[in-house]
């Protein structure tokens, strides 16, 4: 399978490097200073803050050629409409790992439905430079697999061949017949996460103000209400069932936590995104 990697950021870089290394015949899609590191170094990549870099040689072009069995699109929310441009006039299947919670129709208007599949990245890092840092765990974990799934809820064949090239690279994917239900879900939950720590001024301000808090867990469980199929995996019925008050100290205790730190200074890009992501929740609950 000849693979194309859309977005050289975090996920785009991690995952070409992981494929490439298991042996895959990948390319790495890059633009301007990001395209001019890449050919220099190759892929960097550090765990965590240990100071030793390596670096994986992943091939990298600037424009998609043609010739690929599967694009894989790491970019964020906003930046969908300007990538679909690009690759409507591929012919190969595109799987789109990202936050997204408009369904597949507005992807497949563009490249044709038959084309379009849905995934969510689990792996998370920063970029240090032209470094990037990862969770050693965060791409290969257990806890929360790399959904992929069909729009309309089929097992493949092509399905079934991307989760496999996946879990040669080391890289945890799972098969997920309700993909669409999982990001509205995700999404119905970390707009709402996401919003109260900006405003907050960061998880830990976040921690110190349960009335913020609990107008946090309020907005989630409107949103999940609102959602047009139960949530996705059903641990998300928790926010709608436990008592408001124990939900309150859950996620103070999440918010104090070391995983909450990445929540802090978010670029702004990551806030385009969200304000995208919101948009399109917006879309579903003034329908509801």
């Amino acid at each position: 399978m000849k693979l194309l990697v859309y977005g050289a950021g975090v996920l785009g870089s991690l995952y070409s490097a992981r494929l490439y290394e298991a042996g895959h015949d990948v390319s790495l899609l890059a633009r301007g200073k990001r395209l001019a590191a890449l050919r220099r170094h190759g892929v960097q990549l550090a765990e965590g803050d240990r100071p030793a870099v390596r670096s994986v040689p992943v091939p990298v072009v600037e424009y998609p050629v043609g010739g690929y069995d599967l694009v894989l699109v790491f970019v964020r929310t906003h930046q969908v409409d300007a990538v679909l441009e690009s690759l409507a006039g591929l012919e190969a299947d595109v799987l789109f790992m990202l936050n997204w919670a408009a369904g597949s129709a507005p992807l497949g208007k563009v490249i044709g439905d038959a084309r379009v599949l849905l995934g969510f990245p689990t792996a998370a890092g920063t970029m240090d430079g032209d470094v990037v840092r990862y969770r050693a765990t965060s791409i290969m974990t257990r806890m929360l697999p790399t959904p992929i799934g069909e729009a309309d809820g089929r097992t493949t064949p092509r399905l079934e061949r991307i989760v496999r090239e996946f879990r040669t690279a080391g890289i945890n994917a799972k098969a997920e017949p309700h993909i669409d239900a999982w990001l509205k879900t995700h999404a119905a939950f970390e707009v709402p996460l996401l919003q109260a720590v900006n405003a907050a001024g960061g998880p830990v301000a976040l921690a110190a103000k349960p009335s913020a808090v609990r107008d946090m867990i309020r907005l989630m469980r409107q949103n999940l209400t609102a959602l047009p199929t139960p949530p996705v995996p059903r641990t998300f019925v928790a926010l709608q069932t436990l008592p408001e008050g124990l939900l309150v100290s859950m996620l103070r205790y999440f918010l104090r936590s070391p995983t909450a730190a990445q929540l802090e200074s978010p670029s702004p890009a990551a806030m385009a995104e969200l304000e995208q992501l919101a948009d399109q929740i917006r879309s579903y609950t003034r329908v509801r």
